[in-house]
């Protein structure tokens, strides 16, 4: 891979979001996913790689674009695999609510972890707290070792855990410890990404969510420096059997941030929806000139680019009164 992909990245998921904010607030996520969707394809007809699709909108038979196996660029540039979100928050952006994003992960052919779409249980920090955690660890225990390693008051430590009736029990063992509890609703590659950028005050994200969100978020926590962890949680012996196509002998054996992105080298593109804590979101200043919000960064050099852009969008409106 090279920088000029890393940033041509860039123009996949601003084309996203722009597209999709379009939808913001109106109650109809399905639209604002399709119009993200099929802005991010038509995108990457212009992007110089040759690209297969990991983790998408489903299997070919189940989405008739960003599909897994689906072949993307012009066919010139580095094999790549690529995994897509491009609207992460389908119900964020209807309701209008904080922290929904278009995200893009890129690694080496065969560097990605082919996740089906499963739950994972999942565990990050930050770069001060990588190699020190465990997932099979308490979460008393856990938060004894990022609070040291953080040089924080357990008190003072903040854990960001999805909002869900399956985590309350994990939640109350938090509080109890004595450590604060930021809850959210969706979208958590923002939420585990937030643990290795210190301006967020997020130390530890814990877990249950998607596996192919996992996925994304190893990449963006490989280019960070951070660490995480994470087992699939199969329901039944058919999503045991897909884990172990995979390649996974052990179903629910644990997996490291090297068996997540398997290379030294990934990248992370990712444009903000609606407004959040990572990224501001789109912005429609009036007449044709709309501001996007956006990060990339390389695992191979730690590069971290924050990139605000001004575009002269001459579109028509995607949605139906």
């Amino acid at each position: 891979m090279d920088r000029e992909l890393a940033l041509e990245l860039v123009r996949v998921t601003e084309a996203a979001a722009v597209s999709s904010a379009q939808w913001m607030g109106r109650g109809k996520k399905n639209e604002a996913d399709d119009a993200a969707t099929s802005a991010m394809r038509g995108m990457f007809d212009s992007i110089s790689m040759e690209g297969t699709v990991v983790i998408g909108e489903g299997e070919k038979d189940q989405a008739p674009m960003l599909y897994i196996g689906e072949e993307l660029g012009n066919g010139n540039g580095p094999a790549v695999d690529i995994a897509v979100d491009p609207l992460e928050g389908t119900n964020i952006v209807a309701k209008g609510h904080n922290n929904a994003m278009a995200v893009i992960a890129a690694a080496d052919r065969g560097a990605l972890l082919h996740a089906p779409d499963m739950y994972m249980e999942k565990i990050a920090v930050g770069k001060k707290a990588r190699g020190k955690i465990s997932l099979d660890d308490p979460i008393e225990k856990t938060i004894d070792i990022v609070a040291e390693a953080n040089n924080k008051r357990i008190h003072d430590l903040t854990v960001i855990v999805q909002e869900r009736p399956r985590h309350e029990e994990l939640v109350e063992r938090i509080r109890a410890k004595g450590a604060r509890v930021k809850l959210f609703g969706d979208g958590d590659v923002g939420a585990s990404i937030a643990t290795c950028l210190p301006h967020t005050g997020v130390d530890l994200f814990v877990g249950r969510g998607g596996a192919p969100e996992g996925v994304i978020s190893a990449a963006a926590i490989k280019c960070l420096d951070g660490d995480m962890q994470a087992r699939l949680v199969p329901k039944n012996d058919e999503e045991a059997q897909r884990c172990m196509g995979m390649g996974l002998e052990d179903p629910e054996q644990l997996l490291t941030l090297d068996d997540l992105v398997q290379s030294d080298d990934a990248i992370f593109a990712a444009t903000g929806v609606t407004e959040g804590e990572l990224l501001n979101g789109v912005k429609f200043l009036g007449g044709e000139l709309t501001e996007t919000d956006s990060i990339v960064m390389r695992a191979k050099t730690r590069t971290v680019r924050f990139i605000k852009a001004n575009h002269q969008l001459d579109h028509k409106p995607n949605f139906v009164y």
